[in-house]
């Protein structure tokens, strides 16, 4: 059981804030950080159609995205096997591991690296924990 001290939340970051959250967690490499958010979630839902983002700031740190208007969710990713249905959260949590495990290959970034990891450390506790590791296995 994970105790208050070491429990991570998650805080969504106001509409009028968000023009300074890319660069803030990506640095120069916001442009193509959010462009892969957008291109994971593509991949991974055939449902998916664009649309409106939150944007969340993480207590150790880190940060994510999630689809503001999608409820539930089916996710396949075919490199892996994962196939199953998860909260617009989850898929969010989901869809920014992977963008930033695609740009922290890319780009050879420590900060990137970095922000992965504080999101796993999340998403380790996330509600749909289950299913976000099953996803990025």
């Amino acid at each position: 059981m994970i105790d208050n001290e070491t429990r991570i939340s998650s805080s969504v970051i106001p509409d009028e804030l968000q023009l300074n959250v890319l660069p803030r967690y990506l640095g120069q490499h916001y442009l193509t950080g959010e462009g892969m958010v957008y291109d994971w979630a593509a991949r991974l839902c055939s449902r998916y159609q664009n649309g409106a983002w939150h944007f969340f700031s993480l207590s150790n740190g880190g940060f994510y995205m999630a689809p503001a208007e999608m409820g539930r969710v089916h996710v396949r990713w075919h490199l892996n096997g994962y196939n199953d249905m998860m909260g617009a959260d989850a898929f969010g949590v989901t869809v920014t591991l992977f963008a930033l495990c695609h740009l922290a290959e890319k780009t050879q970034d420590d900060s990137i690296i970095d922000r992965y990891h504080q999101l796993r450390e999340f998403a380790v506790q996330h509600v749909e924990a289950a299913n976000i590791l099953r996803a990025i296995d």
